[in-house]
């Protein structure tokens, strides 16, 4: 910990993701996560709003004086995951799990309220806790609520072994991909394992459709675009010696420009009807609800990107290559705002590389004060370069 950095808020951060670690809830089941949010805003004297079990809680912090309104926001849900850590505060719910980070996320934005409420800037700041970013959507109910009219710019960060302690991830434009999920259903015709030739095998057509998807990606698009699909999910079949007469397939597809991603979903949907046709089946494909790509303004990335320089110095601000392939439902506030979304490094000293949504996940506590530190310098910086008028501001009509 920085000697300049308010021991005291510190100590309440640890304190704070501690407790939300070892009480893990699900998407849209965030109730005992939004109380502890809120006692904590109650002690800091920080107003805030609650809509309600599947909602979010948003608190704002209004300085002396009028001016710009920015954003802050965290995600209070946690993962259906077997705990295996071995934390002294390791989750106390089976199979619940905050394998992603979210418990720190929620105390940096807690400890930022903190700073800032020592000594608030002028203008406005919301705190935004959000339900549901697992399921893909919970930006969607902060969105709908109407808590965010008026607001100029909204920033985010999120914890990854991707970079070491103190890094600060910043980059403009698209930071993360597109994600659409599909579902496909083969219907053949059961029979039993000895008489293949009375039936359609459900599991063979399955089979096939799996490897030859994937070709869409090998074979039909271009290789400097980035593109992943994946099968997650296969049911199929009843007993070992019965031909399975039905089989489901679920699966995600993650895109970076819309012409890829145009010609996956057409793509899959020619596979499927022509293996149909091809084994005697019927197969039919479902695209369910998108995720738009994370795409930072330019604007608010330089805002984002001296903050972080003020923090931990330039030479610990890096880029991004390339675009992940991961899904963040922050892209619906972009849609709707100019922002950031931004990443902390956690990786440890020893340079082991622990993936985010393992059940072994954890991260180095130092983390909380980079990132509660980022968050109030990023939002004094907007505030105040919006307010000097330099960079147009005016709040933005949201959804």
């Amino acid at each position: 910990m920085s000697p300049s950095f308010d021991e005291a808020v510190f100590r309440r951060m640890v304190e704070l993701r501690r407790h939300f670690h070892q009480h893990p809830e699900l998407s849209y089941e965030e109730a005992d996560t939004a109380r502890t949010i809120m006692a904590e805003l109650d002690r800091l004297g920080i107003p805030h709003r609650y809509g309600g079990l599947g909602r979010g809680v948003v608190a704002r912090l209004a300085g002396a004086d009028p001016g710009p309104t920015v954003a802050l926001r965290a995600e209070m849900d946690a993962l259906a995951c077997a705990e295996r850590t071995g934390l002294p505060f390791a989750s106390v719910i089976p199979d619940r799990m905050h394998a992603c980070g979210h418990d720190a996320h929620m105390a940096m934005l807690l400890g930022a309220a903190a700073l800032l409420k020592a000594s608030p800037p002028p203008g406005t700041v919301l705190f935004v806790f959000q339900p549901a970013e697992e399921r893909g959507n919970g930006a969607l109910v902060i969105l709908e609520s109407g808590e965010l009219r008026g607001v100029d710019a909204i920033f985010a960060g999120h914890v990854t072994h991707h970079y070491g302690l103190g890094e600060i991830m910043v980059a403009e434009g698209t930071i993360s991909a597109q994600s659409d999920r599909f579902a496909i259903h083969v219907q053949g015709r059961a029979g039993h394992g000895a008489r293949p030739h009375e039936a359609v095998d459900a599991v063979v057509v399955a089979g096939v459709l799996i490897t030859t998807i994937q070709t869409l990606v090998s074979r039909e698009t271009n290789p400097l675009h980035p593109s992943v699909i994946t099968i997650g999910k296969v049911q199929a079949g009843t007993a070992h010696n019965t031909i399975a007469g039905e089989a489901r397939l679920e699966g995600t597809i993650r895109t970076t420009r819309p012409e890829t991603r145009a010609h996956i979903l057409q793509g899959i949907r020619r596979m499927a009807g022509a293996l149909g046709v091809l084994h005697n089946a019927t197969i039919d494909v479902e695209f369910g609800e998108a995720s738009p790509p994370v795409v930072n303004t330019p604007r608010e990335a330089a805002i984002a990107r001296a903050a972080a320089e003020q923090l931990v110095g330039a030479d610990r601000v890096v880029g991004q290559e390339y675009p992940s392939m991961g899904a963040e439902d922050f892209s619906y506030y972009l849609a709707a705002m100019p922002g950031c979304y931004v990443r902390f490094g956690t990786r440890p000293a020893n340079g082991e590389y622990v993936p985010l949504h393992s059940p072994i996940f954890d991260l180095d506590e130092d983390v909380l004060e980079v990132g509660a530190a980022f968050y109030e310098r990023v939002a004094r910086e907007a505030l105040r370069r919006y307010a000097a008028g330099g960079d147009e501001a005016g709040g933005h009509d949201v959804i």
